[in-house]
């Protein structure tokens, strides 16, 4: 007789325990077990318990294979799921085999497992694992499909509701209950106060600071007292939550007039806008993309959208101010280009409508295109073509964590024809359109932080502290990577010649980047480092990138003035014809402000279930030296806290949204 030692568990999440009978089968290379019932003297399978179980054969199985785990019912009780999330058997000789599952049983479900180390295609070498693994994928490709949303924007997974998911893909209980709470509470305080669907206007600013009573920042407060100031406003530039789009600039663009005497009294005392230019000192933002794209009518009238130029000036003090705005792309009499020195509320009114394009174009580009919507891309293709024992299935599977039904369901509440962006100057069409244009000039070094900052000329300004924390999380990110991918993958014929992995960059290259040839996306992998660096840049978009983008968005925005997505008067085209009424005439109405705010308010939200960009909570690989590399990888991460934390506790407005105990580790809001 041959004797194999069995050790389930049992997740500990809510209700994830059965009462129903479990029964397993191992297969080995020389053959199999019966079908044995795993039941020990009293409750087995509750809540986070681990059972121990002792099976055995006539003969040794030889080398385990796969193991089968059927769930039927307990006499006539209902339906209970059981979150299974593995089984470790330990062999007669001694070896102890991992068979990792993590995912809901329904009765009368068989699950096949495959354990041991990660395996690729092409070292399957028996014909059970090459028929496990054949129906595998032609089960995965069966349930997740790709579906166009519209024209020139990143396909989307095909399930139309969050329920439509498989149960292990869907958002935990812990979570949708905290999601559920959030809207409540927030929609109740609101409906108290009056203000969800009032159509009335505000009558002065301080009103605003009493939209919540209780849901406050340090920084949300900070930014409600100095949001008008010019050093302020260029700092969010740079440590805001669209640090995407200034530049330095090297030469004005034709089409921004902007003279030496213009700008002459806002920089240091002696030089020029021309030596200033020369040093590296002058930046600029620029949202020529949205040129043409027209507003959404509102109250019978086309809301004018601003595709404005801002140019900004790094001083001697170092910091970033702004020294001139152009709100339109073509220089006219009623296109002024509006100065510091212009009417208080004419410059404030200005630098307004640059945020407020800035504001669209962060939210639907730079936050729910470039970090959910390829978060998307990314997770379905990993889905349909890497089986489970493949490695790049088990490094990438924690980046995808809550990615599909955030996405659903945002595009729903969200990004859908009567979500919170459709009431934007843009409306839903022409945020469409944005991200439409966005996607055409989107290239891979662009998602690459180390080129990004590069190509924008951003290496040298002064306390930039996004580059600066995302450059070190970068190689941080890619020192992991190639550990775990040069382990599995030791030459570039490796790489050649995986199936699934060709067939994996090739649907992300067709359904996210649209098969552009010319955008430097790869369609095909041929060397270890072409795979390092794409692999750096997905865990990288859906971690690092989505809490830059994304974790700052109630500090910033809940002051509506500082990121108004709705402005409904047209710019002035005029100087020193405007008040402060003329800026609350033109801000959103109370109704709007609310349901601005509250958006803010969610996607700011943390929740009690969060996993840590690093963490690898569910145990899929089996081999010491990538469990090893793992808690490398997370001493790492823990070291670069500690050094943001000495920096931060050094500067007047800390910049914490890339600590690494605030980043998670998939797109899950």
């Amino acid at each position: 007789m041959a004797e194999y030692k069995l050790e389930l568990t049992t997740g500990n999440m809510k209700n994830a325990g059965t009462w129903d009978h479990i029964f397993l089968t191992l297969f080995g290379s020389q053959g199999q077990s019966d079908r044995t019932e795993l039941d020990n003297y009293g409750l087995d399978f509750t809540t986070g318990a681990i059972g121990t179980y002792t099976m055995k054969t006539s003969l040794p199985l030889g080398k385990l294979l796969l193991v089968k785990v059927e769930k039927d019912p307990f006499f006539y009780l209902s339906e209970d799921e059981w979150y299974f999330s593995k089984v470790v058997v330990t062999t007669p000789e001694g070896e102890r085999v991992l068979f990792p599952c993590y995912r809901w049983i329904s009765r009368g479900e068989l699950v096949e497992l495959r354990g041991g180390r990660a395996m690729k295609i092409m070292e399957d070498d028996h014909s059970l694992l090459i028929e496990h693994r054949r129906k595998e994928m032609t089960s995965k490709k069966s349930l997740y499909q790709w579906k166009t949303l519209t024209e020139g924007i990143c396909d989307i997974i095909s399930f139309n509701d969050v329920t439509d998911l498989p149960a292990e893909i869907r958002f935990s209980d812990v979570r949708s209950s905290e999601i559920l709470d959030t809207k409540m509470i927030t929609g109740l305080e609101l409906k108290i106060k009056g203000l969800i669907g009032s159509d009335g206007n505000w009558e002065n600013m301080e009103d605003m600071k009493k939209i919540f009573w209780f849901e406050k920042t340090e920084m949300s407060e900070y930014v409600a007292e100095h949001w008008k100031e010019d050093e302020f406003y260029g700092y969010q530039f740079l440590h805001g939550i669209n640090p995407n789009v200034i530049k330095r600039c090297s030469k004005l663009p034709l089409n921004f007039p902007v003279t030496e005497e213009m700008v002459k009294p806002f920089l240091e005392e002696g030089t020029s806008l021309q030596r200033e230019i020369e040093k590296g000192n002058i930046f600029i933002y620029d949202q020529k993309k949205m040129d043409g794209i027209p507003g959404r009518v509102y109250d019978g009238q086309q809301l004018l959208v601003t595709p404005g130029i801002c140019l900004c000036y790094s001083n001697p003090g170092k910091k970033l101010v702004p020294i001139a705005i152009q709100l339109h792309q073509q220089p006219s009499e009623e296109n002024p280009i509006f100065l510091p020195s212009d009417l208080e509320t004419d410059w404030l009114l200005a630098k307004m409508f640059i945020k407020n394009a800035d504001i669209m174009d962060h939210e639907s580009v730079h936050h729910l295109m470039n970090t959910h919507f390829l978060g998307e891309v990314f997770a379905v293709a990993t889905l349909r073509c890497f089986a489970e024992i493949h490695p790049l299935y088990k490094l990438l599977f924690p980046s995808f964590r809550y990615t599909l039904p955030i996405n659903i369901g945002g595009r729903k509440s969200l990004f859908g024809p009567d979500g919170s962006l459709s009431k934007s100057s843009l409306g839903y069409d022409g945020i469409i359109e944005l991200m439409r244009r966005s996607l055409a000039e989107m290239t891979y070094s662009s998602l690459c932080l180390p080129e990004n900052i590069a190509a924008r000329g951003l290496e040298s300004i002064p306390n930039f502290y996004y580059r600066d924390d995302g450059l070190k999380l970068w190689n941080i990110i890619n020192r992991f990577v190639k550990a775990v991918v040069e382990h599995y993958y030791p030459s570039d014929s490796e790489v050649c010649k995986d199936p699934e992995l060709q067939e994996w960059i090739n649907e992300i290259f067709i359904h996210g980047f649209m098969g552009k040839k010319d955008s430097g996306f790869p369609a095909c992998f041929h060397t270890v480092q072409e795979l390092i660096k794409f692999i750096t840049m997905i865990i990288f978009t859906v971690t690092v990138q989505h809490a830059a983008v994304n974790n700052g968005q109630f500090d910033y925005c809940s002051w509506t003035p500082n990121a108004p997505l709705l402005l409904r008067k047209p710019p002035p085209a005029i100087k020193g014809q405007t008040t402060m009424q003329t800026i609350l005439d033109t801000l959103p109405n109370i109704g709007e402000t609310a349901v601005f705010v509250a958006m803010a308010r969610l996607l700011s939200e943390k929740f009690s279930d969060a996993v840590l960009l690093g963490a690898y909570p569910y145990e899929r690989f089996d081999e010491p030296a990538i469990k090893q590399m793992i808690q490398e990888f997370q001493a790492e991460l823990s070291n670069l806290g500690g050094t943001i934390t000495d920096r931060n506790s050094k500067l007047d407005v800390p910049y914490t949204y890339l600590h690494p105990a605030k980043i998670e580790s998939s797109v899950t809001i």
